[in-house]
């Protein structure tokens, strides 16, 4: 009877369930998307109960599509959404209010008053982090100190906080625990001692009653309830999804590099089994812990990657479905002068500017929605290159003389090929796309496939990653300059604007 793993990719705008074989093949996929929610400007949210349906509907869905069973399924992986924040009553299982999502900016006051108080270096020196809302503490505050009464039943041990790993394990399997990556994000895991940092507990005023248990992000946490699925299987991988998708891409030696071109793009640099501080406003986060060791990640988070197609197609109407962006685009040689700075949940690494705003500067008489177009896509670009210039910076000291040869780009933007082009020419490396596009899940995958010896070695899952095409740099230098250039000066007429 042939096995298999599954893997869960529960992501900010879908659900996804992926069947991998022994080779790492996808053998069955499915997926969801579900709803988004915008009370206010600068909130997203969700119901956490659709992200439950929506995910167990695509496990059960591509399990009955491959008739499988249960039997045939060797172990779980997953991967989530990071900094995404549940709160649930422990006793029903139901959630107290709407997750806040990663993109939600609710929490920059406070933020800004923090870090008015002198208490950004504490932050950053225990956990890698900038002192921003983007991470789940301000949100676990927020809920706290708006929903009434619960702080006091969190401080009783009544209300359980996750993010949505641990929701998932927790619907999965009933138990409650965060793996190491997903702990990092929290901006209250301190990343030197391996543990939830007291301190920062106080200064956000969290009970630890209400945290999981941090465990190993490829370790058997549990076994899902039979009915869920005809029987009970291994929960043994869990990762944020970038993290999985930096395991999944093979980048498991110090230097090597993945970008995530998702909702949002996501540049990830392994640095070994140190963490390293950056001095550009770069990320230091854990990146997985497996049998006992841990690596470490250097991460620059760009919050509007393919959320800015979702915005051309949702918001201004200039295209049917997303993937008819890219034919937009090429219909016009350039984008006419056209620079679009998609802040519009604020700007991420290596600014960190909640105030920002988006903004569409450049406009013409002649410009036309296939500028726009080829302007969004560009942003994508832009915004990604900023963070390797950062990141190069970070690793070109005499301690870390690390040489950038290539970009290993996943994702579902990854996917248009003048994407690719463009962010070659603008970073003057080649990126190279792999054969296998779903990293995030099949890093779930290989976390989980190791746990249980369905593979044996990390050296055996990266013999599998494969080149589907490379893209090489084709821009001058002089050239590569003045676009960054223009690029950053429209980048500074976005900054400040909701301050």
């Amino acid at each position: 009877m042939k096995k298999y793993i599954l893997a869960l990719d529960q992501g900010t705008t879908s659900s996804r369930a992926i069947l991998f074989d022994h080779d790492g093949q996808i053998c069955g996929s499915a997926a969801q998307e579900f709803p988004q929610h915008f009370p206010h400007p600068g909130w997203v949210e969700h119901d956490p109960n659709d992200i439950w349906n929506s995910q167990l509907s695509v496990a059960r869905k591509v399990l009955h599509d491959s008739h499988i069973d249960s039997k045939q399924i060797r172990a779980i992986g997953i991967a989530n959404q990071r900094e995404t924040t549940v709160v649930w009553d422990r006793k029903t299982g139901e959630p107290i209010a709407p997750a806040i999502v990663w993109q939600d900016r609710r929490g920059a006051d406070l933020c800004a008053q923090l870090r008015a108080d002198g208490k950004a270096r504490r932050v950053a020196d225990a956990t890698g982090l900038e002192l921003d809302a983007y991470f789940s503490a301000t949100k676990v505050k927020w809920l706290l100190d708006h929903v009434p009464c619960a702080r006091e039943r969190a401080r009783h041990g009544a209300l359980a906080f996750g993010t949505i790993d641990s929701w998932l394990a927790w619907k999965l399997c009933g138990v409650h625990v965060t793996d190491v990556s997903n702990a990092a994000r929290t901006m209250l895991f301190n990343i030197h001692l391996m543990r939830w940092d007291q301190d920062l507990l106080d200064l956000f005023d969290i009970p630890e009653a209400m945290l999981p248990l941090v465990v190993s992000s490829s370790e058997e946490v549990g076994n899902t309830k039979a009915a869920l699925f005809g029987g009970a299987i291994p929960v043994a991988g869990i990762a944020g999804d970038q993290q999985a998708a930096t395991f999944g891409q093979a980048c498991h030696r110090p230097g090597m590099v993945k970008n995530t071109y998702g909702t949002g793009c996501f540049l990830l640099m392994n640095a070994g089994r140190h963490p390293v501080a950056s001095s550009n406003r770069l990320l230091s986060t854990v990146g997985w812990r497996v049998d006992g060791e841990t690596d470490y990640l250097l991460e620059g988070s760009v919050f509007m990657g393919g959320a800015t197609v979702q915005w051309l197609r949702d918001g201004l109407g200039i295209i049917d479905k997303s993937s008819d962006v890219e034919a937009l685009a090429v219909s016009v040689p350039d984008s006419g002068g056209v620079f679009m700075v998609p802040a519009f949940v604020g700007l991420g690494a290596p600014h960190w500017d909640p105030y920002a705003r988006g903004a569409l500067v450049g406009l013409t008489r002649g410009s036309n929605r296939a500028h726009i177009a080829r302007a969004a896509l560009e942003a994508i670009a832009y915004q990604s290159a900023e963070l390797m210039l950062a990141m190069q910076k970070d690793a070109r000291t005499p301690q870390r003389p690390i040489e950038l040869l290539e970009v290993r780009a996943d994702g579902g933007a990854a996917r248009n090929d003048l994407l690719m082009q463009f962010q070659a020419d603008l970073l003057g490396v080649p990126v190279v796309r792999p054969q296998v596009t779903e990293t995030t899940a099949l890093g779930a995958a290989y976390l989980a496939g190791l746990a249980v010896g369905f593979w044996d070695t990390r050296e055996e899952v990266a013999a599998q990653w494969a080149c589907e095409r490379r893209f090489s740099p084709q821009m001058s230098a002089e050239r590569r300059a003045e676009l960054m250039g223009l690029w950053g000066r429209a980048v500074e007429r976005s900054k400040g604007w909701a301050a």
